[in-house]
């Protein structure tokens, strides 16, 4: 695992603090976790007590932004860091749907329409 891809994200990416249930699956397994802040690259997320996950193989991450799990954000994710608690995931691939919702929490966090295109932009030239 690689830290300079996380510090050459948070270069172009803003991440806020998010206050949500996120839970990960890999195969058969799930983890519940909390997202603890979430950008249009990447989350982190506390690790959760039970984590036995091949920290080599790609993971779903699935975030409930509502308490009725009504509006959920699903990405496909790689860890690029493990600090203490806590873990760091990179998406590598996000459905239209969960983009939507994604694009417009980061919209409402930065308050900047050209903050935000700026991210869209440079999110666009790093895939």
């Amino acid at each position: 695992m690689s830290s300079v891809k996380t510090n050459d994200n948070r270069r172009h990416f803003s991440r806020f603090g998010f206050d949500a249930k996120c839970v990960l699956h890999q195969g058969n397994n799930n983890w519940t976790s909390k997202l603890l802040d979430v950008s249009l690259k990447g989350v982190l997320i506390t690790m959760p007590k039970d984590w036995t996950a091949d920290e080599s193989a790609p993971l779903e991450a699935q975030m409930m932004l509502t308490e009725d799990d009504a509006i959920t954000i699903l990405m496909s994710v790689e860890l690029v860091h493990k600090e203490g608690d806590n873990l760091g995931f990179r998406c590598i691939h996000i459905d239209i749907d969960s983009i939507t919702h994604l694009r417009r929490l980061v919209e409402l966090n930065l308050g900047n329409a050209e903050l935000l295109e700026r991210e869209l932009s440079a999110l666009m030239t790093n895939n």
